[in-house]
C-alpha cells in the first residue's frame, strides 16, 4: 500500500495495511461496584465499604516511567506544566532499572573512530546524578537515584504501580485516562489537556484510537535498502539478562526443570560468550504475531533459553574460566525492544538516517547503528543474533512531527513507539535517544499549556519556540544554532577573558554548545583560576546567568556492568565538569556578587538573582573535578 492511501481506507483498510487503532470506550469504566467489599476496622468495630476511585487533574499526563518517560515529565514540570508521570512499575528507568539492567545507549560509536556525540539535557543530569550518588555503580541503588530526581521537580507527581487501561475521548481528545494501581486496589481517572505515550507497548494510545502498525514494511514502500522483500509480521524480540558472581571455588550449576538446551552446534558463530559474567544480550525471542498478547510465554521461554545457555557455559567444558562462576542476579521481566509504532505527521525511515535529511522541525538526534536483531531471535540460531546493517559516521535528526499522533490531537509520543519503520526503529530505539525525544515531546507539551493548542500547532506555528527552549536546556539539535532574542549575552559589545588556551571567549554567544563535526565552539582556560568578562556600553537589566560548561561529550559516561574506563567510557564524575565557580555585576561602577556554586554537579549552570542594572557581568572559574583547566560552551544572560 502507497504512503498515500495509508489514511483513506478507513478502519476496514487501516486493519489490513496493520495501522490498527484500537478504540477506547467513551465515558467511564464500568467495572466499580464494590458493594459486597466490606472493610471491617477491628478498632473503632466498624464496617465500611472502601472507596478507592479518586478523580485528579494535571496539565500534562505522561504514561511510562522510562527514561523517555522521565524526561518528558521533567521537562514538562520545569517548564511550568502540573505533570502527573504513571509508571506501571514499583522502580523507574524501564530498560535500565534493576529489572531488567541494560545499559543507556545512545550515540556511543560514530565511525570511523567509535567516537561517541553524548546526550546533553535532561539524560545527562540524570547520568551525573548517578555518577555523583552511586559510586558502587549498583542498580538497585541506580533505582532509588531515578526516583530521587523526579519526585524533587515540585510540579511533578509520581504514580508507581499504575497502569493507564483505558482512554476516555471527546470526539479525538483524550479527556482522560483510567489507570488501575495494583499496590492500593485504586481506580484513578486521571483527567489532563496533554497526554504523552512514552509506555512503549502504547496501551493508552491505542484505546484512544491512535493509529499505529506493527511488523516490518517491505523494501518498496519507504525504499529502504535493509528491509525485507515484502512486508512481514516480525518484530524485534525482548531480552532477558543475566549476571554472574566469581566465588573463588569452583560452584557446580544443576538448570530448572524448564530448561530449553542451548544447540551449540546450530548456531552462528556471531553468537558470542564474551563477558558472558556480565549478560548476554541475545536471549531474545521476537515475534511475528502479537508480541504483547505473547510476552507471558516468551517470557517462559526465554527463562528456560536463558538456562539453557548458562548450562551451556558451565557444563560443556568450553568454559573453564566460569568454573568459579555462580549466577548472581537474573532477570524475570524481559526487556522490550518493539510492539507498537503509532502513525503521526511524518513517518522516519531508514533513509532519513542514512542520507542525514535535515528537517526543519528537528528536536532530537541519533547515530546509534541500524542494529536489526534477527527474525525469532535465539529460536532461529543460525542468522547471526543482529546484522549491524549500517554504521553512522554522523548524527542524523528526529522530527518533531514523528513524535505526535496523526488522529489524536492532543497525544505525543517518546521512544520507541514513535511514528518510524521498523528498520529507523532498530537504531532510535536505544534508551539516551529515546530520552532525547522525551525532552522534546515535554517542552512541547508545556508550551502546549502556555499557548492554549495541541501538537500539531506546535509543529505549524511555534516549532521555533520549541527549538529555542530545548537548546536553552541543553538539549542538542544537530545544525539548529541557537537564536534567543531575549538572551541579552548576545548583545555584549565586549567578550574577553583572563587566559586562553583553546577557542575564543567571544564563540561563547555562537550559538552551538558543543564542539561538532570538527568545527571548534568553546572557550578554554589555560590554567585555574580564570575569568570571562561580557562588557555592555549601556547598562542592561538581568536576574538570570545561565552557563554550559565541559562534561566532556566525547566520552560516554552510561554505567556498565563492566565499569569500563576507556578514551570512549569514564565510570566516574567527569574530570572536565566545574565544581566551583562565582558570577559577579559590576553596578555603578562596583562589583558585586551575583551567585557562587560550590559543589556543581550539571553541565548547565543557572544563577538566578533579584533584578539588576549592570554594565559587566564576570564568571570566576574557581576549579574543577580533576582537570586542570576549564572550559566553557556558552554564556546566556536574561
Amino acid at each position: 500500500m502507497k504512503r498515500r492511501d495509508f489514511f483513506k481506507k478507513g478502519a476496514k483498510g487501516a486493519l489490513a495495511a496493520s495501522i490498527i487503532p484500537l478504540s477506547g470506550s467513551v465515558g467511564t469504566s464500568d467495572n466499580k461496584d464494590r458493594s459486597a467489599d466490606r472493610w471491617q476496622q477491628m478498632g473503632r468495630d466498624e464496617m465500611r465499604k472502601p472507596d478507592r476511585q479518586i478523580a485528579t487533574t494535571f496539565d500534562v499526563a505522561v504514561l511510562g516511567g522510562g527514561l523517555a518517560g522521565i524526561c518528558a515529565a521533567v521537562s514538562a514540570a520545569r517548564n511550568g506544566a502540573k505533570v502527573v508521570l504513571i509508571q506501571d512499575r514499583p522502580v523507574l528507568g524501564g530498560n535500565a532499572s534493576s529489572e531488567m539492567r541494560v545499559h543507556i545507549n545512545g550515540v556511543n560509536h560514530l565511525k570511523p573512530g567509535n567516537t561517541p556525540e553524548r546526550e546533553t539535557g535532561i539524560i545527562e543530569e540524570l547520568l551525573l546524578h548517578n555518577r555523583f550518588y552511586n559510586q558502587q555503580e549498583s542498580f538497585p541503588v541506580q533505582d532509588h537515584v531515578f526516583y530521587d530526581f523526579v519526585t524533587r521537580e515540585p510540579n511533578l507527581e509520581l504514580m508507581l504501580n499504575t497502569q493507564a487501561t483505558e482512554a476516555i475521548m471527546d470526539g479525538s481528545i483524550i479527556k482522560s485516562a483510567v489507570c488501575w494501581q495494583l499496590t492500593t486496589e485504586t481506580e484513578y481517572t486521571i483527567t489532563a489537556k496533554q497526554f504523552i505515550d512514552c509506555s512503549g507497548d502504547g496501551l493508552l494510545a491505542a484505546t484512544a484510537g491512535a493509529l499505529y502498525r506493527t511488523g516490518r514494511e517491505g523494501k518498496a514502500e519507504f525504499n529502504e535498502q535493509y528491509a525485507p522483500d515484502e512486508p512481514d509480521g516480525w518484530q524485534m524480540g525482548a531480552t532477558l539478562l543475566l549476571s554472574s558472581k566469581d566465588m573463588g571455588k569452583p560452584m557446580p550449576y544443576e538448570p530448572p526443570h524448564y530448561v530449553i538446551k542451548y544447540e551449540a552446534e546450530k548456531s552462528n558463530p556471531k553468537r558470542k560468550f564474551k563477558g558472558f559474567y556480565d549478560g548476554i544480550w541475545w536471549i531474545e525471542i521476537g515475534s511475528k504475531d502479537d508480541i504483547i498478547a505473547d510476552q507471558e510465554i516468551n517470557r517462559h521461554k526465554l527463562m528456560g533459553y536463558l538456562h539453557g545457555v548458562w548450562d551451556y557455559i558451565k557444563n560443556s567444558g568450553n568454559f573453564p574460566e566460569a568454573e568459579n562462576h555462580a549466577l548472581d542476579w537474573v532477570g524475570a521481566l524481559p526487556s522490550k525492544r518493539e510492539s507498537r509504532r503509532f502513525i503521526g505527521d511524518y513517518i522516519l525511515s531508514e533513509k532519513d538516517l542514512t542520507e542525514h535529511k535535515q528537517f526543519d522541525d528537528a528536536v532530537a538526534y541519533g547515530g546509534w547503528s541500524l542494529d536489526e536483531h534477527c527474525w525469532a531471535g535465539i529460536e532461529n540460531l543460525s542468522d547471526p543474533p543482529s546484522y549491524f546493517h549500517y554504521h553512522f559516521k554522523k548524527v542524523y535528526q528526529i522530527p518533531y512531527r514523528s513524535l505526535y499522533s496523526k488522529n489524536i490531537t492532543n497525544l505525543q509520543f517518546a521512544g520507541r513507539n514513535i511514528s518510524q519503520t521498523h528498520i529507523a526503529l532498530s537504531s532510535s530505539r536505544v534508551m539516551a535517544t529515546c530520552s532525547l525525544m522525551g525532552q522534546a515531546v515535554g517542552t512541547a507539551a508545556a508550551l502546549c499549556i502556555q499557548k492554549g493548542v495541541n501538537p500539531r500547532s506546535i509543529s505549524e506555528s511555534y516549532i521555533d519556540e520549541l527549538q529555542e527552549q530545548l537548546l536553552r536546556d541543553d538539549a542538542f539539535i544537530p545544525n539548529r544554532v541557537a537564536k534567543d532574542d531575549k538572551n541579552k549575552a548576545r548583545t555584549a559589545n565586549v567578550i574577553f577573558a583572563s587566559s586562553t588556551k583553546s577557542g575564543a571567549a567571544n564563540l561563547l554567544i555562537d550559538g552551538v554548545s558543543r564542539d561538532f563535526e570538527g568545527v571548534v565552539h568553546h572557550w578554554q582556560s589555560d590554567s585555574l583560576p580564570a575569568k570571562v568578562q561580557l562588557e555592555w556600553e549601556k547598562p542592561v537589566t538581568l536576574s538570570q546567568v545561565e552557563v554550559k560548561c565541559d562534561t566532556n561529550v566525547k566520552r560516554n559516561i552510561m554505567m556498565r556492568k563492566d565499569s569500563k574506563v576507556s578514551d570512549i567510557f569514564w565510570n566516574d564524575v567527569p574530570q572536565e565538569l566545574l565544581r566551583s565557580l562565582d558570577v559577579e555585576a559590576r553596578v555603578n561602577g562596583k562589583w558585586i556578587l551575583l551567585g557562587q556554586e560550590n559543589k556543581n554537579r550539571t553541565r548547565l549552570i543557572k544563577f538566578e538573582f533579584e533584578k539588576v542594572m549592570v554594565t559587566a557581568i564576570r564568571i570566576k572559574l574557581n576549579d574543577t573535578y580533576g582537570a586542570k583547566t576549564a572550559k566553557l560552551f556558552e554564556v546566556r544572560c536574561y
